[in-house]
């Protein structure tokens, strides 16, 4: 019932937005402003229709690996098709007669155009032999569902004015469409008339469905003699293992290759059948190529046992991301008396090679195209493993790709250059959080066999992109089963609860609960990742407002310690069969809340290293930071009068680069009030600041209590949310930054009691990792210093993460100067 109900507001919020949207757009038109370019940029999606990787089937003969697809494979031949779907549904209303004798036009709809998922995209209508598009003036939602059902989903989501998919080309069939939603037909509205119209391209509507399926839906297939594409649903796509070596094995990597049609399990015919398929398929299944089998072996399989082969041959050639951009070569041939079909031939068997995080053995493990040092091209921002921001290493430094002309191709060549498939989406926009430095990459054309990124055609200069058009990816990975191996129990919806594990005790699988002693984000993030629920918001030690299955009341994990890169909770040290946990489980049960989104907080390097600066500041101006413990110890000892405190300053800048808001971890009604300097503390340790010697011992220290976050400025399209005054809402909004002023109390590091020397400056940024943020290594920047006791050099500042391991080990030892001399003010 929870989850239907959070269904159900999903979907309604989903309806209220695209019926704003509606509104806006209309009331836009009218007013004639549609034709001028929007300044919004918007999310798209670079893909062919996408595949979903379902649960780890378990059966008696063994794991079956399956992808719940709901695909359409587009075959490109000349036969009969139409791209209109005839669905009965039961006791819908008549359509409204549009025309005088009452009948309605037959069309043929689809949807086109480019960087959109497959249910999505520009409105095209096929009529009087040639294909058109439709102006968005006054188009509606209701409009829009008209189009969706009749391609065969349930309903529209929303709709989109102003070619967002693209300009077509050919006619533009309607204009000024007004429909009730009770039409069968998109030509059964209201509408200028067939190619009566004062638009242009520039005005080519889209749509985005929903991506459910309607029950019974079918494609007939009447445009005979063209050569367009044939729409064939294909309900499943599996590998299933045959040989008992390979039936308990996870990944699954080599089987049959069998497709579901019409609720039935067929074979693919192998006469046609080729080594580009099959890296095709492997690519789908997470597999980054594929490898040779032994065919004697399955020809003898197949010989036992009559076989239902599907009837056509897919015919790639090796660059697709999805067999569903493949061609066809024809059908399987069939034998008229015996009334078999690929006589000639067996099913096809595809074997695949796992990348190295995913290879059962080391033996078989991926090593073409994964480097054993360290690679050119890393994944940044993901929630789950295989995807994230697409970063390549350029003269020791990361740098993101401009998403110019970013497609599966492209991004395939990613995924199977870091051991994973192909890609399941090219997305543009940032959508996975902006980066940092500089952009290394734009207008990248890859054929799709390339090893590297690097390898492909680009242009290394782009003055056009920024960091708001950083590409990423995600990646088709293996089903491993481990979403199988945890749940979330009593929550109030799907993405949180009281953590649940499946571990063997005493010989056999029990589900159990998580000790919460020291359960922290970084464990939580581990268990949102394993099911697939995207980032940790947050993590809780009592878990007794959740009512979770009695059966599983007993701890059977504690001790649990993650490093944040693990792909399972088991992975993750652990104490084992040796439970400790003195508080028990019931109420002090670990627990999570999951969210799609995060926060991602960088520092603003340069300006550190420009404001840094010395003050001998006397001690009675420093009463409310002794208090606050913002001074070194032997502060105590200095006389309040007469004595002085040597400052090392500087100023902070705090930039919001994810996609969530960061808000403090604990509400406003635990925040602590501090008299002397009159403000909250909403986190008590909100960034360390550190000396250390040059092997790594803390010689002096500061820390900033976050007393007061807030959206001090923000990018051009983003807006002010958190400001401190008046007891308001702490936090800072994604696009926005929190500044702190080097002239502001506890900005600072007491070196008083430091010697002369060369030295590491840094700031770590959320140190405790309280609040969830989707990339943690670039929370820490570094420079190197140089005191003399007069006077000190600041140099070499960068966030961490952003060189290369053989950069960082010669700024660990680089002992250099190149700029910054600073004295004392």
């Amino acid at each position: 019932m929870a989850d239907a109900m959070c269904g159900q507001r999903y979907h309604t919020m989903t309806k209220l937005e695209a019926i704003f949207d509606a509104f806006w757009a209309k009331l836009a038109n009218r007013e004639r402003q549609l034709k001028a370019p929007t300044q919004q940029k918007t999310r798209t999606y670079l893909s062919q229709p996408r595949s979903l990787p379902s649960d780890k089937l378990c059966q008696k003969g063994g794991h079956t690996q399956s992808l719940q697809l709901q695909f359409w494979v587009q075959l490109q031949a000349i036969v009969s098709i139409k791209y209109v779907g005839e669905y009965q549904e039961p006791q819908a209303p008549e359509p409204l007669p549009t025309q005088p004798s009452g009948t309605t036009t037959k069309v043929y709809i689809r949807l086109a155009g480019e960087k959109r998922k497959h249910n999505e995209g520009r409105v095209e209508i096929y009529y009087n032999g040639q294909w058109g598009t439709v102006c968005d003036d006054d188009f509606s939602l209701y409009a829009a569902h008209i189009v969706c059902r009749d391609l065969g989903y349930s309903e529209a989501i929303s709709w989109s004015p102003g070619s967002k998919y693209g300009k077509g080309e050919g006619m533009i069939w309607l204009d000024n469409v007004h429909c009730t939603g009770r039409e069968q037909s998109i030509a059964a509205c209201r509408s200028n008339g067939w190619g009566v119209t004062d638009c242009k391209h520039s005005e080519d509507v889209g749509v985005q469905c929903s991506d459910r399926r309607l029950p019974g839906f079918k494609f007939n297939n009447e445009l005979v003699g063209r050569l367009e594409e044939l729409n064939i649903q294909v309900e499943d796509l599996r590998i299933r293992p045959i040989l008992s070596a390979y039936r308990k094995r996870v990944p699954v990597t080599e089987g049959y290759v069998e497709v579901k049609e019409g609720g039935t399990w067929k074979q693919m015919c192998d006469t046609q059948w080729n080594s580009k398929n099959s890296r095709v398929v492997c690519g789908m299944f997470g597999f980054p190529a594929d490898r040779k089998y032994n065919v004697k072996v399955y020809k003898m399989f197949a010989s036992r046992k009559k076989h239902t082969y599907w009837q056509f041959f897919p015919n790639c050639t090796g660059n697709e991301a999805h067999l569903s951009a493949c061609k066809v070569g024809g059908r399987v041939s069939s034998d008229l008396k015996t009334n078999q079909t690929c006589t000639d031939g067996t099913p096809v068997v595809v074997s695949c090679t796992p990348g190295r995080a995913f290879a059962p053995s080391p033996s078989m493990g991926f090593r073409k195209a994964f480097r054993q040092e360290q690679p050119l091209v890393r994944l940044r921002g993901g929630a789950n493993i295989g995807e994230g921001r697409v970063e390549v290493l350029k003269n020791g430094e990361w740098g993101t790709v401009c998403d110019d002309k970013w497609d599966l191709v492209s991004a395939s060549v990613v995924c199977r250059e870091l051991g994973f498939g192909s890609a399941k989406e090219a997305m543009a926009g940032a959508q996975l959080g902006q980066g940092m430095g500089n952009i290394h990459m734009s207008e990248i054309r890859c054929n799709g066999f390339e090893k590297s990124l690097i390898d492909c055609k680009f242009n290394a200069h782009s003055p056009t992109c920024n960091h708001e058009e950083d590409a990423s990816v995600r990646c088709n990975v293996p089903a491993m089963g481990f979403q199988n191996q945890v749940r979330l129990s009593g929550g109030r919806n799907p993405s949180e609860g009281r953590v649940e594990v499946l571990m063997e005790n005493n010989g056999t699988l029990k589900w159990g609960t998580v000790c919460s002693d020291n359960w922290s984000t970084m464990e939580a993030m581990i268990v949102c990742r394993q099911l697939g629920l995207g980032f940790a918001s947050h993590a809780f030690q009592e878990t007794w407002y959740w009512q979770g299955d009695v059966s599983a009341d007993d701890v059977i994990m504690s001790g649990v310690k993650c490093s944040g890169t693990e792909m399972s909770l088991s992975h993750c040290r652990h104490d084992g069969a040796n439970i400790n946990c003195p508080k028990g489980g019931g109420r002090f049960a670990a627990g999570v809340s999951c969210a799609e989104t995060a926060s991602d907080l960088v520092l603003n390097a340069p300006l550190v290293e420009q404001t840094t600066y010395l003050e001998d500041r006397p001690m009675f101006m420093l009463q409310c930071a002794h208090e606050e413990h913002c001074l070194s110890s032997s502060a105590e000892k200095t006389s309040p009068t007469t004595g002085f405190r040597r400052l090392l300053r500087f100023s902070s800048q705090i930039h919001n680069n994810g996609q969530a808001d960061f808000r403090p971890k604990n509400g406003r009604h635990t925040w602590v009030w501090h008299e002397c300097h009159r403000h909250y503390h909403s986190m008590e340790v909100f960034t360390h600041y550190d000396l250390l010697s040059l092997n790594g011992t803390k010689v002096a220290e500061g820390h900033k209590a976050s007393f007061c976050l807030e959206d001090s400025e923000c990018e051009s399209e983003s807006q002010k949310q958190y400001v401190c005054a008046n007891f308001g809402e702490q936090g800072i909004s994604v696009g926005c930054w929190d500044i702190y002023r080097h002239d502001i109390d506890c900005q600072w590091i007491d070196i008083t009691d430091v010697a002369p020397g060369d030295y590491f400056f840094q700031i770590i940024i959320n140190p405790n990792q309280e609040v969830a943020e989707s990339d943690y290594t670039n929370n820490i920047m570094k420079c190197r210093c140089r005191y003399d006791g007069q006077r000190i050099w600041m140099y070499n500042c960068h966030i961490g993460g952003s060189y290369s391991i053989e950069t960082e080990e010669k700024f660990e030892h680089y002992s250099g100067l190149i700029n910054n001399q600073l004295s004392t003010r």
